[in-house]
């Protein structure tokens, strides 16, 4: 009799333990879960807009073809979903007065501690907003890196906002029906150069 009533407390306590041992395990799987959730949805959400504008890094030699595409060129510049940064730093480092706009708070974060540790915060600024609501008449030089579905919608916001003289550089797609002043690289590195006013721009 004892020795069964001995079994019964050991099976009971063996269950105890095995049951905190689940919820502690529980508990960490869910944490993680948790975490793992709210750094990766800034990263997922564009997928759920309209136009998603999904993060693709800038290769180098994009780089060169934006810098190549901007020669002569001074004043503000604004590159629209600008990711990690990059386009704006090397913008900055080239004496314009650079801006991006960029709603994933994790790259607008990192884009801001990295022009603080290069000492460009002066002259590299970020947004947190949406491309669509930033107004752009107040620049001289547009960059976008954008997907074939916005290209038409974003060419009439650069035609009604845009001021006369502005510099439009567009990579990885063009302007619909508009046509470049200049072409740079080709394949994937290719930038169109467009410019205002837009009655320069012959129509397609």
């Amino acid at each position: 009799m004892e020795f069964l009533e001995t079994n019964t407390e050991n099976i009971s306590n063996s269950n105890k333990s095995v049951s905190k041992t689940g919820l502690f395990l529980i508990s960490v799987t869910g944490g993680l879960g948790l975490t793992l959730s709210i750094i990766c949805l800034p990263f997922v959400s564009p997928a759920f807009r309209k136009v998603c504008l999904p993060y693709v890094p800038a290769t180098t030699q994009q780089i060169k073809n934006v810098l190549q595409a901007l020669q002569g060129r001074s004043g503000t510049l604004i590159d629209l979903g600008s990711g990690d940064g990059r386009l704006v730093l090397a913008a900055a480092k080239k004496n314009f007065m650079a801006y991006g706009v960029e709603l994933n708070l994790w790259l607008l974060t990192y884009s801001r501690i990295v022009a603080f540790a290069q000492r460009l915060s002066s002259n590299a600024v970020f947004y947190r907003e949406d491309l669509w609501k930033h107004n752009l008449s107040r620049y001289d030089n547009v960059i976008l890196f954008g997907v074939q579905e916005m290209m038409e919608k974003i060419e009439n916001k650069f035609i009604k906002e845009l001021k006369n003289d502005c510099r439009i550089v567009v990579c990885r797609f063009p302007l619909p029906n508009l046509t470049p002043v200049k072409i740079v690289g080709s394949g994937i590195d290719t930038v169109w150069i467009y410019s205002k006013p837009i009655s320069s721009l012959d129509k397609k």
